[in-house]
Parts: structure tokens; sequence; C-alpha cells
């Protein structure tokens, strides 16, 4: 039986949950999560990789069971993140490492991977996006425009995503079997979200998120010096990032191996966790010459 620890540490002063399984001297596999949730996302995944790597999943501050300082007194920026981050992985010994990247963990990861891309031995994107071509206009246009004009004329349009409703269909948009997603995922995100001066936590990322798009040209130059193996597994259906932000990869990285999961929406682990965890050893497997057998 796996066992998943659940950890503390202290960063820059800051208190960071992450959850850790697998034996020390395996493989490091690093989850990142995306909005709204945490590495509650990874609960499932967890357990079906660690006999083979040892899988660290941490939340971001803001999120899941890590600190949530005030929007005053920490700024909420990916490069703020990407630095706990950086100082988290660096307090745990790990210098080598394949990521797995989702929704606000892609950004978070591809700066990881451009501060230090010797470090990164192979990339799991689901859903998160490396390139213009995966915005889907219709989500997208309200971030745009708050991150463009912050202000009360455009804050209207972004902070509807803080709501139950939005944060469910998050979950369920274009999932072909709904009744496989667990309530408690989009009960239990509404809740943190909702916590007291969070929604400005959310609305500061929700304004830098603009910041990841000129850092893509870094990100595609990346890819083609280092020819980091990359796997994009991803929902067909996702509304947020769609399919062609898959594709894109493949520019880049010819050798890239992308998957599009029909009936998959935005969080496929909910929908699809034995397909998709399969494809995912499957790849580290062959990616990661020093994997336990």
């Amino acid at each position: 039986m796996i066992e998943v620890r659940h950890q503390y540490a202290t960063v820059r002063g800051h208190r960071v949950f992450y959850r850790e399984a697998g034996p020390a001297d395996a493989p490091v596999l690093v989850l990142l999560h995306g909005f709204p949730t945490s590495s509650r996302m990874f609960r499932r995944l967890i357990p079906r990789l660690a006999d083979r790597f040892r899988v660290i999943a941490p939340d971001h501050l803001g999120f899941g069971h890590s600190d949530a300082p005030s929007a005053d007194t920490f700024p909420y920026t990916f490069d703020a993140l990407t630095d706990i981050t950086e100082k988290l992985l660096a307090g745990l010994g790990v210098t080598r490492y394949a990521m797995y990247v989702q929704d606000y963990g892609a950004p978070i990861g591809w700066r990881l991977a451009l501060r230090h891309p010797e470090a990164v031995t192979a990339v799991i994107t689901q859903n998160g996006n490396a390139y213009e071509d995966g915005f889907v206009p219709d989500f997208w246009a309200p971030v745009w425009a708050y991150a463009n004009d912050p202000g009360p004329a455009t804050e209207p349009g972004v902070r509807t995503a803080l709501g139950l409703d939005a944060v469910r269909w998050q979950y369920l948009h274009g999932v072909d079997r709904p009744e496989l997603v667990d309530p408690d995922t989009w009960t239990a995100d509404h809740r943190d979200i909702s916590r007291p001066g969070n929604d400005l936590v959310q609305l500061a990322l929700f304004r830098d998120y603009a910041t990841n798009r000129p850092l893509y040209p870094q990100v595609h130059t990346y890819f083609r010096e280092s020819r980091v193996p990359l796997l994009a597994v991803w929902g067909a259906g996702d509304l947020i990032f769609g399919p062609d932000g898959a594709r894109a990869f493949a520019r880049d990285l010819p050798d890239a191996e992308i998957h599009l999961v029909p009936g998959g929406g935005h969080f496929l682990l909910e929908s699809h966790l034995e397909s998709t965890a399969g494809r995912i050893r499957d790849f580290l497997t062959r990616a990661l010459p020093a994997t336990r057998p």
C-alpha cells in the first residue's frame, strides 16, 4: 500500500503544504496544480505513480492548506509563486525532476524550466497552455480586459469565476460522464477561495496572468533547444484551454506525445483517471532512464 505523507515546510516565512509519496531515491515528479484547486486534485493520481517515482505536490500560496497571506502583504504574481516553489524544492533536496503542469501550474512550471533548464527531465502538460492557440476566446476575453484595465468596469467579469456555479462548471463542462466527478471537488475549492480576503488574492493572479503570454517565445526556444520529453494529455472538451493548445506543442517539440481525450474536460483526473495515469506511467518510464522497474 502506498503511503501519502501530508507535510509542511516553511519557505520564506510562509507555511507551504505539500503531499509526498514514493521512495526517496526514485526519480522525482513534481505536480503543479491550477485554479481554483490545490494538490487535492492529485489525491488519486499520487498512489498510482509513487511505487516508481518520488512524487511531490505542493499547494501554491493562497490555495489549499498553504498559507494565504493577504494581497497587501504578499505579491501574488506567477513570478512570486515560482519563487516559493523553487525554494521549496531546493529545501527538499530536489535538483532534477519531471513535472506535471495544469492550468496555473503551467506558467509556474515554465518559469522553473526557464530558470533551470537542466533540472527538468520531462514534462506532462494536462490542459496547461504554452501557446496562444489554446486560449478559448469566450472564456479569456474578460480576463484580458481586466488585466489591461483593472477597475469597476472590468472586475465583475472575472469575479464571476469565484462563484460556486463557475467553479462547478470548471469541473463538469465537456465531461461525458459527469456522475464520475465528486462534488467534494468544487465545494472544497469554493470554500477555500471564499476565505476572507482570498478574493483579492485571486483577483491579483487574474491580473497577472497576462504576464505569462510574453514569456511564450522564450518557452518555445527552451523546448527547441532542450528537446525535453513532453506528454500533452488533454481533455478534448475543455472550454478554457482548447485542444489547439495541446496540438501546438508539436511545433517546437516534434517528438511530443499528444493525446486528446474525448469526453474529458479541464480536470481530466476526475473523470479519466485510470487512462491518464496509465499514459503518464508509460511516458515517464520511457522518458526517464533511471526509472525503477
